[in-house]
């Protein structure tokens, strides 16, 4: 597959299923996106909301109408941000709820700061997309929330009760531990402030933002191990022998992003330092997860995850094709993200009308479970993100 013939299948993909199937699922009623489309496509109007799937719709919309300069894309983020601002944001406590019912009610207060982060992440986006003022202020009174009330002096918490005390934190544990920092956290606050310090430029967020650098650098990623560790207690010791493939591929571009947009406010040192991490983590993943087609989503305790998940292959996509822009050399990377799109596209793009992309496949690209179509982390979050990045990245 050559690189144009890539591009264009993914333009084609955008237009043709990705944008169409979310536009599909706008809420007229009740406001913000439907929240539940089961396997065999019912599809449950009165569903849970969850305020991550409506922040990811807010960006995917918002983002697509600035990359692709398409302003009829305006009016499905603007639906999103109405509904964020009315009912995901807690206009007495402050901060983001975790869900909602269908008509806005809170469903779970909870309080979590990687749903804190990406209300910034979107609203930073709408604001870029939008002009409003209004979408920025938001997304500096989160910033403060988040700077102020998540995190302490070693870094950012995760879970927080609706009047933001301290809980336990199942959303984002698994694995059988529970954590009390993620590396998933980490970096989508980073994801978020780097989203909002390119929009605004607003020095607030320079000391954040390289104090993550070095959070990455110091305490996430394991120099012997050539990979990020996931799951921590409050000193960063690992809780699990966990490498993530899917987030190190996602960690070691989004962090080459970072250094891309803060790249006149940080030191040799450290641009040196993170970029030889992102190249050697992003290395481990290809030897030891990418099979010649596909991205394996993880290795507990030296086994193999088999499972083809939907969102691991999109960062994959993005992550090889990184590497192989910072080094034309190595072509086996730009070859690995065309074996991965062609994977994607015959394996886990689901061909029935009226669906979208399939949650995960087993090692043989059969369904390997009944997950839904559309749940509150089955978004345009990745797929989306990855037609925009890879029509940015391969030139027509």
């Amino acid at each position: 597959m050559s690189e144009a013939t890539m591009r264009q299948e993914i333009k084609d993909h955008l237009y043709e299923v990705i944008i169409p199937f979310w536009k599909g699922l706008k809420d007229e009623e009740f406001g913000g996106y439907y929240g539940l489309l089961d396997f065999d496509l019912n599809l449950d109007k009165k569903a849970v909301k969850g305020c991550i799937l409506n922040s990811r719709i807010l960006w995917f919309f918002a983002n697509g109408a600035v990359r692709l300069q398409d302003e009829s894309l305006l009016s499905y983020a603007d639906h999103a941000f109405e509904f964020l601002k009315k009912h995901c944001l807690d206009q007495e406590k402050g901060g983001v709820y975790w869900s909602l019912e269908y008509d806005g009610r809170v469903h779970d207060g909870t309080k979590h700061t990687y749903n804190q982060a990406f209300a910034v992440y979107a609203l930073a986006s709408y604001y870029e997309a939008s002009g409003r003022e209004e979408a920025k202020e938001l997304a500096f009174r989160l910033y403060d929330l988040i700077e102020r009330v998540c995190r302490d002096e070693n870094g950012y918490l995760e879970a927080f009760s609706e009047d933001f005390k301290p809980a336990s934190n199942e959303k984002l544990s698994e694995n059988g531990v529970m954590a009390t920092r993620t590396m998933n956290t980490l970096l989508h606050v980073f994801e978020a402030y780097t989203e909002l310090y390119r929009v605004t430029g607003d020095k607030r967020l320079e000391k954040q933002l390289k104090e993550m650098f070095s959070r990455f650098y110091n305490e996430i990623y394991h120099k012997e191990r050539h990979r990020l560790e996931v799951f921590f207690d409050d000193k960063y010791n690992s809780l699990i022998d966990l490498h993530s493939y899917g987030h190190d591929i996602e960690a070691a571009w989004l962090i080459d992003r970072g250094i891309s947009v803060l790249k006149d406010v940080l030191d040799e040192e450290t641009v040196q330092q993170i970029s030889a991490m992102t190249k050697d983590i992003a290395e481990n993943v290809y030897r030891l997860a990418y099979d010649g087609e596909s991205l394996m989503c993880e290795n507990e305790k030296g086994i193999d995850n088999q499972l083809r998940i939907w969102w691991v292959q999109c960062e994959a996509i993005i992550g090889f094709y990184n590497e192989y822009e910072k080094d034309a050399a190595k072509e086996k990377y730009r070859e690995a993200a065309e074996a991965v799109w062609a994977y994607t596209k015959e394996k886990i793009v689901d061909k029935r009308p009226g669906s979208e992309w399939l949650s995960e496949v087993d090692e043989k690209g059969v369904p390997a479970t009944r997950k839904p179509i559309v749940e509150p982390w089955k978004c345009p979050y990745h797929n989306g993100r990855m037609c925009y990045e890879m029509l940015e990245r391969i030139k027509e």
